[in-house]
């Protein structure tokens, strides 16, 4: 099963807000940071955008930028803004009724699979982007985007 890596991308765009927040960043300046394709950053900022966790700063000098404070914005906010609800799937069509295990697995798995959703929620709600932002050491990014705005 492939995963997606949107997650870690947004978590790294919205870093990159954080740590510039004075300056709006251009989809091409992120994609340089994240070693991605410009497109990308673009699709995940628009879902950002939707989530209500950054906006548009029009113009000559114009970019993305957070549209709340980074200390209001968990990682699980983040999680839902570009992910599936729910990290396990079920099987495409509906078990065999007639089978004990096919009648039976899916409720069997739901109630550990819906211990891990909930741990993992749990503990992506307890971390900030701002808190991320101090972790990665915000200064060199700083630096990193203003020398290619300019």
């Amino acid at each position: 099963m492939p995963t997606s890596s949107r997650f870690a991308v947004a978590v790294h765009v919205l870093t990159a807000l954080s740590a510039n927040p004075e300056q709006p960043i251009k989809s091409e300046q992120m994609a340089k940071s994240a070693s991605t394709n410009p497109a990308v950053i673009r699709r995940i900022a628009s879902m950002l955008s939707k989530a209500g966790l950054t906006g548009a700063q029009l113009g000559l000098g114009g970019g993305a930028v957070l549209a709340r404070p980074a200390s209001e914005i968990t990682l699980l906010d983040v999680f839902r803004a570009v992910e599936e609800p729910r990290l396990f799937s079920w099987h495409r069509n509906c078990p065999d009724q007639e089978c004990f295990i096919g009648r039976n697995i899916q409720k069997v798995l739901r109630r550990t699979t819906d211990r891990a959703q909930a741990a993992l929620e749990a503990e992506l709600q307890k971390v900030t982007i701002a808190e991320v932002t101090r972790e990665v050491g915000a200064p060199a990014t700083c630096e990193a985007m203003a020398e290619q705005s300019g």
